[in-house]
């Protein structure tokens, strides 16, 4: 009896030689706009393997507006974003903070994404054969930035100011009762995110990211593998200072860009954590071949499939060519289907 997809997830983060690898496709709001046919006919032809669940929210927070279109959007904590291009998400202009002790109030924290229904999670999970994501993310570096401005979060990084700590506990004691929570759930796995890297380098000094950061996401795992599911992360640009902490953490998967740092300088960690993709977005997807995609997945085949520990996955976003697209999963089929690995 072949595998079920959310085995076939399974088999692959534990590199239990999968009947293929495991599969799943992002797509951003530009590639429905603009290739909306081509979207559905990949998903048909490669159905995902991964789905992430809704919120099921009882109350819904207080953001408004649409981030994907041109114009003003404001999320759940207050900050608002402006945006000049459909399809694609806008900045942060005047962030909420400008000094801790005296506008931390300003700060939304959105206490409604605890009113999550779980019988309706739990029904969504059954009704599924698919590997499922919670329907939420923490993301505290990335959220300071939007609350505060990244130069002078940065600066708040090193000089503590008065208010700075007392917010970030405050923050991470929300996002821990919100993985608890979906942890309570029957989703297969819960997920956390922050984007760390340069094109060269980690943003911030690695020591630095190990005192503040890494004890934060210890936490997430525990509260993940505590209750029998795995976790996965999300970091793109050059993270390679910190993979062999992530492993240390037990995270399960990590999406990363892999080809930024070098396929090859990722080997050594291959086997202990699961590469979640991905296939090159800023330059193979929009403007290589497809027989340049098929030898990109055939270099990451060969330096981090070890009977699994690699999922098929890439981003159909601004730019992205769909033929392109299409050959990332069926490359990855090619080389690792009916025992070919």
């Amino acid at each position: 009896m072949p595998a079920s997809p959310r085995d076939l997830v399974r088999q692959t983060l534990e590199c239990r030689r999968p009947a293929r690898a495991a599969r799943q496709m992002w797509t951003l709001p530009w590639a429905e706009i603009h290739h909306r046919q081509a979207v559905a006919d990949i998903l048909r032809d490669f159905p995902p393997d991964i789905t992430g669940c809704p919120g099921f929210l009882r109350e819904n927070g207080p953001g408004n507006g649409d981030p994907a279109e041109p114009g003003i959007s404001v999320d759940d904590w207050g900050c608002s974003f402006v945006n000049i291009q459909r399809g694609v998400i806008g900045e942060v202009k005047e962030p909420l903070v400008r000094d801790w002790k005296a506008d931390a109030g300003k700060v939304h924290i959105p206490v409604e994404w605890m009113t999550v229904d779980a019988d309706q999670v739990n029904r969504f999970c059954e009704g599924t054969e698919a590997f499922v994501l919670a329907g939420c993310c923490p993301r505290p570096f990335e959220q300071l930035q939007f609350i505060r401005g990244t130069a002078d979060l940065f600066m708040d990084l090193l000089l503590r100011p008065d208010g700075f700590g007392d917010f970030l506990g405050e923050m991470h004691r929300f996002y821990c009762g919100l993985l608890d929570l979906w942890a309570r759930t029957n989703v297969d796995a819960l997920m956390f995110m922050d984007d760390w890297g340069s094109q060269q380098a980690l943003l911030i000094d690695p020591a630095l990211w190990r005192e503040l950061f890494k004890p934060m996401y210890r936490d997430y795992v525990q509260i993940a593998h505590g209750a029998g599911k795995k976790i996965f992360m999300h970091s793109d640009g050059h993270t390679l200072d910190i993979f062999p902490d992530l492993v240390e953490l037990g995270v399960d998967a990590v999406n990363s860009q892999i080809f930024c740092m070098g396929v090859e300088n990722l080997a050594p960690f291959a086997g202990k954590i699961t590469f979640w993709g991905e296939i090159d977005r800023q330059h193979i997807l929009p403007t290589a071949s497809p027989s340049g995609v098929a030898a990109a997945v055939g270099e990451a085949h060969r330096h981090l499939w070890r009977d699994g520990g690699c999922i098929a996955q890439c981003e159909f976003g601004a730019g992205a060519r769909p033929e392109n697209v299409r050959e990332v999963f069926a490359a990855w089929d090619r080389l690792t289907s009916d025992g070919v690995a």
